[in-house]
């Protein structure tokens, strides 16, 4: 990794998992596995704006899906007039198509840096969690890559809920995403270091509920 990137994420990244390493012993119980997680907790309730801007935005994308798919029908003879009246559309609404995508790539660099940060940690005592005996190598048990796999695939089930309805090749390609995301993090998690597969999956269980609450939100105002 290059010397900027370490420094500004990666780095601060290791002194945290440690400061939360601190915490565990503070209260008793040292553990690299629950510092993780109470890490992973934590972050995801600081990057909660990003994820409920990035839910509402497919949200609205959903709701104004029907009067952007009869633009699309009536000008579909004439690509430029389809294109200008679709941006005369955004104006008019004040939707950026956009809006659900930015708050996840603005979550990247800081994701790339997680990865880095916990393959690359060095562990001032043996690492075990509940069944491991070193969080820093592989599950033997693949009971944390099977895990997941499957947080991996109701996440994105999850998420897909919340997109505009697609049909033909699109609907297809939600589906082969649906199935083929889980098998493949499920796949790369059996060779990956234990805690950063415990980070992933502690990262998708949160993101389950938040999503489950906007959810719940949005049903109980309607």
């Amino acid at each position: 990794m290059g010397n900027i990137f370490d420094i500004a994420l990666v780095g601060p990244i290791k002194i945290t998992l440690n400061i939360f390493f601190r915490f565990t012993e503070m209260i008793g119980i040292p553990n690299y596995g629950l510092a993780i997680i109470l890490f992973t907790i934590v972050l995801k309730f600081i990057l909660y704006p990003l994820t409920v801007k990035q839910i509402k935005g497919m949200k609205r994308m959903q709701e104004l899906q029907p009067k952007m798919k009869a633009i699309q029908e009536r000008y579909k003879d004439n690509k430029q007039m389809q294109q200008q009246k679709m941006a005369e559309f955004y104006k008019e609404t004040g939707f950026n198509p956009l809006s659900g995508c930015l708050p996840l790539l603005v979550q990247m660099p800081i994701l790339i840096a997680i990865f880095y940060a916990i393959q690359e940690f060095e562990y001032t005592i043996t690492p075990s969690f509940i069944y491991l005996a070193d969080i820093s190598l592989p599950d033997p048990f693949y009971f944390l890559p099977i895990l997941s796999a499957l947080t991996t695939w109701y996440s994105t089930k999850q998420s897909q809920s919340n997109q505009p309805t697609q049909e033909g090749a699109m609907a297809q390609q939600q589906k082969i995403m649906l199935m083929f995301m889980p098998l493949f993090i499920g796949y790369i998690s059996i060779n990956f270091p234990a805690g950063l597969v415990l980070y992933w999956t502690t990262s998708n269980i949160v993101q389950i509920a938040q999503q489950w609450w906007l959810m719940r939100n949005d049903e109980a105002k309607a």
